[in-house]
């Protein structure tokens, strides 16, 4: 009986299923929030958009971190390392690609 307890129904809706692509993550915290905005942005194009924003406690914010860290590390020992760099889409992204004009 406690099993059923700590048991959580999620629901998955159709839309949600379809997921949103994101190439950037520009994430910011506060004394009591972590904040990941997932942005797509396209070559040659001057402005992105924000696709999905999502808001974390900090005790969230590191679970989250353990829990990829996970995922990433039985990925990784199933399909190789993965690289990294600064390869954005093919191209070297410039020097100042992290200046954003941040609006909310």
């Amino acid at each position: 009986m406690m099993e059923n307890q700590n048991r959580i129904n999620i629901e998955l809706t159709e839309d949600v299923a379809q997921g949103t692509y994101a190439n950037l993550a520009i994430i910011t915290h506060s004394s009591s929030e972590f904040v990941l905005d997932f942005v797509h942005v396209a070559p040659c194009m001057p402005k992105a958009k924000v696709k999905s924003r999502i808001i974390l406690t900090p005790e969230n914010a590191k679970r989250l971190q353990h829990d990829l860290q996970d995922s990433i590390s039985r990925y990784e020992a199933s399909n190789g390392t993965i690289k990294t760099g600064n390869n954005f889409n093919g191209s070297v992204m410039p020097v100042n690609f992290g200046n954003f004009n941040v609006q909310a």
